[in-house]
């Protein structure tokens, strides 16, 4: 295969090796799962809609999206609107008695789970199994050893003012409520030198109940193991993960997988500010005194040989968009809950979006229904093509990169009828957004609008009316929420007011890695797999 034709962001050497990371964006939280001979991976999803990814591999490093286990977050009531850091924290993706489950935490409302026959669904509506604030990172274990059901989770103190502990219940064997109060089964207050303690999975393995949990934070911290005879403990504890002398900073957090000629595996984040937690995958062995040794030798590797596991193609999570019929792909997720007539399909391409009215037009960030997709950690070029429809003055839509702090790039229909090239940005104090260039005539209703996404996620917008590509504005740092990286996003709005506002239709939207020299991880390439995501389902109507 030539450079010309490997998918952009791709791990995978094609050399028998493969580069970390292996997932390069925002897949946050990530636990994975095999079945067979399928691997599959969920992360968090947070306030955004659908939500819980499923990605499959058969390989353990080309992966595609191939969909979406939770299609609205609940209460629905609680995200109509924007809810950035909330919501979906780190799932645990399991498979028993012939169903895919999925459990999670939502800091505001407690323990959730969907379960499914198949991996594509269809998937339950969300079941709250524990009411509670501050109960997140929930992990479910069916012990086949006894037949018991157990479940372990953290707490965010945000909510609970209780952090640094795991507690452990007994659980219905069909998953659909606990049968005790809980237990305190792991204080990390206890163990010197330990803060943070969070993000639990839970396993069995010769004949010990097994606990991979992170400590420190997500910027520095280190993954923890922990192991008992009993499920309610006690527990000793060691760290098989830090970051030792590489520049894989706070490596933890994610799940143990085991091949089947007996390869084990462990996939983790790294915490790369505006690009959110990107995915690494470590070799992992057991040790002689019984304890997983992950990475070399406790520390993460950069380029490694690839699992043992038939070759497969070179592939990666979808970016690209043609929006065949108006439908767009598994890569996109709204902020919100969506609603009817945010996207409409029709005979043709392209995206339509209606310009909904919001008192909020003024500032992205507020808005529930921009659809956004994940910012790749590689250097790349971001272009769409957008027509204006709307008529409606003050109506706009355009291309953004959303997070505590905002740019757009677009188009805006100002009171006298005539449309005009506008580029806004928000500071993460600011209110409302302000001019980041003078606005320019675009006379023809039409744009093509293009962000160059450099290292550490400075980027630089710029246009075409027509007469080729024209620079515009400052250079603008992408900024992550507290939780979540940065986002690509394309929206339309217009002011409050009544009846219809018109609509925006989005044209050939395309991510292409950035030459570098030298590569940074995650491959590069001119391809981008596009079309391979794409979603099967309308989107709302």
């Amino acid at each position: 295969m030539s450079d010309q034709d490997k998918p952009a962001f791709t791990a995978d050497l094609g050399d028998g090796t493969y580069r970390n990371p292996v997932l390069n964006a925002d897949w946050s939280d990530p636990d994975l799962l095999r079945v067979g001979d399928d691997y599959y991976l969920t992360a968090s999803s947070f306030g955004r809609a659908p939500g819980l990814p499923l990605l499959h591999s058969r390989d353990l490093v080309n992966w595609t999206l191939i969909g979406h286990a939770l299609q609205r977050l609940e209460p629905a009531r609680e995200f109509r609107k924007p809810r950035h850091d909330c919501g979906v924290w780190a799932p645990a993706l399991r498979h028993h008695d012939d169903r895919f489950w999925i459990f999670w935490g939502d800091p505001d409302h407690g323990v959730f789970q969907v379960n499914a026959p198949e991996i594509r669904g269809p998937w339950t509506r969300p079941h709250l199994i524990k009411a509670g604030k501050g109960l997140i990172d929930a992990c479910p274990l069916w012990d086949e050893e006894s037949g018991e059901a157990y479940l372990v989770h953290g707490w965010a103190r945000s909510r609970s003012g209780i952090k640094n502990r795991l507690t452990g219940h007994r659980m219905r064997p069909d998953g659909t409520g606990l049968l005790d109060e809980g237990k305190l089964i792991v204080d990390g207050d206890r163990i010197p030198g330990w803060f943070t303690l969070e993000g639990p999975k839970l396993y069995r393995h010769d004949g010990w109940f097994w606990i991979f949990a992170p400590a420190g934070g997500v910027e520095t911290g280190w993954q923890g193991a922990f192991r008992s005879r009993g499920f309610f403990g006690p527990y000793e504890e060691r760290v098989v993960l830090e970051q030792g002398d590489t520049d894989v900073n706070g490596p933890h957090q994610g799940g143990w997988v085991t091949t089947p000629t007996g390869e084990h595996w462990f996939a983790h984040f790294q915490q790369k500010g505006p690009y959110g937690r990107v995915v690494h995958l470590q070799p992992m062995r057991w040790g002689r005194d019984g304890w997983p040794v992950i990475g070399d030798e406790g520390t993460p590797v950069t380029v490694h040989r690839k699992p043992g596991l038939p070759p497969q193609p070179l592939s990666a999570p979808a970016t690209d968009d043609d929006f065949p019929g108006g439908r767009f792909g598994r890569q996109w997720q709204w902020t919100a809950n969506p609603q009817d007539g945010w996207a409409t399909q029709h005979s043709g391409d392209g995206l339509r979006l209606s310009c909904v009215r919001s008192a909020d037009a003024d500032d992205p960030r507020k808005l529930a229904n921009v659809l956004t997709q994940r910012l790749p950690g590689t250097p790349c070029t971001v272009e769409v093509e957008l027509r204006l429809d709307a008529e409606e003055p003050g109506a706009r839509a355009g291309l953004t990169v959303l997070g505590d702090a905002f740019s757009w790039i677009g188009l805006e229909r100002g009171a006298d009828g005539t449309v005009h090239l506008v580029h806004r940005f928000g500071d993460p104090v600011a209110e409302r957004e302000r001019d980041a260039a003078h606005p320019r005539m675009a006379p023809e209703g039409r744009a093509r609008l293009r962000i160059e996404v450099g290292a550490g996620a400075r980027c630089r917008f710029s246009y075409d009316l027509g007469g080729g590509w024209e620079p515009s504005g400052q250079v603008f740092a992408a900024t992550p929420w507290r939780w979540v990286g940065a986002l690509l996003g394309l929206f339309g709005v217009a002011p409050s007011g009544g009846g219809h506002a018109g609509a925006a239709t989005f044209t050939r939207f395309r991510v292409t890695a950035r030459e570098t020299g030298g590569g940074t991880g995650g491959g590069i390439g001119r391809g981008t797999g596009r079309g391979t995501d794409r979603s099967t389902t309308a989107p709302p109507v």
